[in-house]
């Protein structure tokens, strides 16, 4: 383990520490910044347990779904110049997108999760998440799960094809090479979306999870045992990119904009930090955001998910189900806070009161569906080190 800390967040070093000697974890970096200065710079760990390669300073990894937040800020950047607005229907820039009653789908519907096309109901072969056009072609095909707007559920690979699309068409360049191009290059922070080649070095590939008991809940229920519902899709229907893909070249050189974005915990806070400097983005915790557009919220019932999920402008606001359906299963964060974790328990956030910014990503995945111990630990820590209320168990959200 290695890294710089200040001295008042001793606290975090000791939680991250005991990630490595409690908690299974491989390999692993933290950055927290406050008030856009690092006050938390920490790695350590195995990047490669195949060939027992270090995880140095500059190690990057694939943080699933915590690129989602990645896509939001390409979504922002185009609100903000007026080429998009939330309230605009997706079809005003896609036309072939309102077929099968999704006219009435907007902007905003996307970025809340309630547009109604979590998954695809047609069957996905092998390799079919790296073609861009038969996946936006397969969604824009499709009927929605539900009325759109009227419920919503996690889109757990639709949002990054079908925002993509969006940006490429505005924008006339992918969602990736916009994010490299107005994001992440100006301001000199590692993340890609669709990794350049002289990158690969870099990269810790995923590892086999964290063994252990497997907590039954609804979702993992029905993704068993119900065939053809929206958790089964999810589960069974999203391609072999999560299991064969996602340590390959081709698997980090296609652009999975939901998923497959490659970043460290430095990346992620950097990103975050650069977030707050849009007064429209850092009021999306807020619970009347008073920003030049106003976002939809989505809180309650999950379709997806099947528990209780929040979401604003295209990132996780504090969510908690961990009370009835164990660890795993919240992302414990402040209040007016708002972030992404990834799947196996990477996150990033940010919390404007605090003018607080952090990034943790891993190799080694953990259980649930959202953040697993090691995570939430550290994020525990962060605020306990800034004088802060720990985000308790069951004080954002209830059961369902």
């Amino acid at each position: 383990m290695r890294g710089v800390v200040d001295p008042a967040f001793a606290a975090v070093t000791e939680e991250f520490g005991r990630n490595f000697a409690e908690r299974g974890e491989v390999g692993a970096s933290l950055h927290v910044l406050l008030d856009g200065k690092p006050v938390v710079d920490l790695w350590g760990g195995v990047a490669d347990p195949e060939t027992g390669r270090a995880w140095e300073q500059d190690t990057v990894s694939v943080v699933f779904s915590a690129t989602k937040a990645a896509v939001a800020l390409c979504v922002h950047r185009l609100l903000a110049s007026g080429d998009l607005h939330e309230d605009m229907p997706v079809a005003q820039v896609w036309p072939e997108f309102a077929a099968n009653g999704k006219g009435d789908i907007t902007i905003g519907m996307l970025l809340n999760h309630s547009a109604g096309i979590p998954v695809l109901r047609e069957p996905l072969g092998s390799g079919m998440l790296e073609d861009w056009e038969f996946m936006v072609g397969r969604i824009a095909d499709q009927m929605p799960f539900w009325r759109p707007g009227e419920q919503h559920g996690y889109h757990p690979v639709t949002f990054g094809y079908v925002l993509g699309e969006v940006v490429r068409r505005v924008a006339g360049s992918t969602v990736g090479k916009f994010f490299a191009s107005e994001i992440a290059g100006p301001q000199g922070f590692d993340f890609w979306i669709g990794l350049p080649p002289e990158i690969e070095p870099r990269v810790a590939p995923i590892v086999e999870g964290i063994a252990g008991q497997v907590t039954t809940t609804p979702f993992l229920d029905a993704a068993v045992h119900q065939r053809g519902s929206i958790p089964n899709l999810f589960v069974f229907n999203s391609g072999n990119w999560a299991r064969a893909g996602v340590n390959t070249r081709a698997g980090r050189a296609a652009e999975i904009p939901a998923a497959n974005g490659v970043t460290n915990g430095k990346g992620l806070a950097q990103m975050y930090a650069s977030a707050l400097e849009d007064p429209a983005v850092r009021s999306l915790g807020e619970s009347e955001p008073s920003s030049a557009h106003e976002m939809p919220t989505s809180d309650g019932f999950d379709a997806t998910l099947l528990m209780r999920t929040r979401f604003r402008g295209g990132f996780m606001l504090s969510m908690d189900s961990g009370a009835h359906l164990g660890p795993g299963h919240s992302m414990r964060i402040g209040s007016k806070a708002f972030g992404h974790c990834g799947s196996g328990g990477s996150i990033g956030f940010a919390d404007p009161e605090l003018g607080l910014s952090v990034g943790y990503t891993m190799n080694k995945q953990g259980p649930g569906t959202l953040l697993n111990e090691r995570g939430q630990s550290l994020v525990d820590a962060i605020y306990r080190s800034l004088g802060q209320p720990v985000p308790t168990p069951g004080a954002t959200t209830a059961a369902i």
